[in-house]
């Protein structure tokens, strides 16, 4: 006796035979157009479980009256076949270019935001049903080393960008080293949608995933920072926050709108150093606030700005912080703003700590890498380099950009590295102006260095010692 769904059985063996015997699809080129899969079959079937059928047929699948779609294609990366039924965002994705239609006139049809749009087409693209083009964020042929190209292509090309946002200068702390303490007004909350929708335009362009980083002084302060964060949501962006210990309320009326990436907050040594630089208690305070983002399973960060002063403390500290924090990691000061009134680490002294950090690193999960400078060390040692400051080594104005809260956009916050104002010109203008072009060349003194993609030393320090950040290295460079 026949099986009711024994002829749509059929039709989807045969469409799996016709997947199986096309040749394994090729990726867009840079300028290339996002696509379908050209080994799609899409089948709309009455009987579901269909797929699992085909896949497990000695499994005692007995299908069960129900519409659905079936989807089968080659995947690019290995040529391996999927079959599986297609879900609502991978029917909206394949929607959208079956008809050519946009991103918006999808979203409104399927009465949902924009980014569900666009978290749809991501992921179909991450699953090989859609192909889309490669990232255009491209390091330049000056970042080769002189050896040329050779293993470092996962350093030369970001497949995401991040908009550092700092909000607002309202701040309820004043520390000692604070880059930026001057009085600037703030954006409208229409403003900051404006540059929401700019920073979505900008991601699509550059076929990256966008993060934006709330900021500030402290982005909590802005008054309208709750309906900026759920706008971010709106648009698919993944977020985070770099600020200071706020309450369990507030954590969680945000994640209730998506959950956060991560947070960031910062201290400067141990608790005697730590509260005379960021005021009494506050050691204490960051301590409580580490407690409810391990509580509410967000992944929690500490930034610590190394000083002549602190970095003795530093590996202590990082011991102290094993297991309380998930990452804690830091970064040399850079004497712009009050931070001119404090002292840099010696520079005798620096490749000596980094030895012992990167040591401590390797039994503390705790302790993370960040200065670029460590990878001078880790080639001496024979060691494999890491990304450096933003994972490419110097990120400024590459995969990184930060914006202040009238709209300057700077290469990098710890230094003036202005590239112009997003309410004159849109972010993707800027982006790719001459101007920063210049903060992504770095200095001339590192080129051909032989791990330049990873390195390219620190811009801000180089600045803040007096010196040239289009021609000179880091002054801390030991090569």
């Amino acid at each position: 006796m026949k099986n009711k769904w024994d002829r749509e059985f059929a039709q989807l063996r045969e469409a799996l035979q016709k997947v199986e015997s096309a040749d394994i699809p090729k990726l867009p080129g840079r300028g290339g157009k996002l696509s379908i899969n050209p080994t799609v079959q899409l089948l709309a079937v009455t009987w579901k479980s269909l797929a699992t059928l085909l896949q497990t047929p000695d499994n005692q699948v007995i299908p069960e009256a129900g519409e659905e779609f079936i989807v089968l294609y080659k995947q690019p990366d290995d040529g391996k076949v999927r079959v599986y039924p297609a879900s609502n965002p991978d029917l909206l994705a394949l929607k959208l270019l079956l008809e050519n239609l946009s991103r918006e006139q999808v979203a409104k049809e399927a009465q949902v935001v924009v980014g569900k749009v666009d978290a749809a087409i991501e992921g179909a693209c991450k699953q090989g049903l859609l192909l889309a083009p490669p990232s255009s964020l491209m390091r330049p042929d000056s970042h080769y080393p002189e050896a040329g190209p050779e293993g470092w292509q996962p350093y030369l090309k970001s497949n995401y960008f991040t908009l550092q946002w700092h909000v607002t200068q309202a701040c309820d702390l004043h520390c000692k080293h604070c880059y930026d303490r001057s009085e600037i007004s703030p954006l409208t909350l229409d403003q900051g949608i404006t540059i929401l929708d700019q920073f979505r335009e900008f991601v699509l362009e550059k076929n990256v995933r966008g993060q934006v980083t709330f900021t500030g002084g402290n982005p909590l302060l802005y008054k309208h920072f709750k309906e900026l964060y759920r706008e971010a949501a709106k648009r698919n962006f993944t977020i985070a926050i770099l600020g200071n210990p706020t309450t369990k309320d507030v954590i969680e009326s945000l994640q209730h709108i998506q959950p956060l990436s991560f947070y960031q907050v910062s201290l400067e040594g141990l608790q005697e150093h730590n509260d005379s630089i960021r005021g009494a208690g506050h050691f204490e305070r960051i301590l409580e606030f580490l407690k409810i983002l391990k509580e509410l399973s967000i992944y929690s960060m500490v930034m610590l700005t190394l000083t002549r002063e602190n970095m003795g403390q530093i590996l202590e500290l990082g011991e102290f912080l094993r297991g309380k924090v998930d990452l804690f990691t830091f970064n040399r000061l850079s004497q712009t703003g009050e931070g001119a009134a404090l002292e840099t680490a010696v520079k005798e002294e620096y490749r000596s700590f980094l030895q012992k950090y990167l040591k401590a690193v390797k039994s503390n999960p705790t302790m993370a890498l960040k200065d670029n400078l460590i990878n001078i060390t880790k080639s001496e040692q024979g060691d494999k380099v890491f990304g450096g400051c933003t994972g490419f080594g110097c990120g400024a104005a590459f995969n990184f950009c930060s914006l202040l809260p009238n709209g300057d956009m700077h290469a990098c916050r710890k230094f003036q590295s202005p590239i112009g104002n997003v309410l004159d010109a849109s972010l993707l203008e800027l982006y790719d102006s001459q101007a920063a072009e210049q903060y992504r060349l770095g200095p001339e003194e590192c080129r051909g260095c032989k791990i330049r993609p990873v390195c390219g030393g620190c811009q801000a320090v180089i600045q803040s010692s007096g010196l040239d950040i289009s021609l000179h290295k880091d002054p801390y460079c030991f090569i």
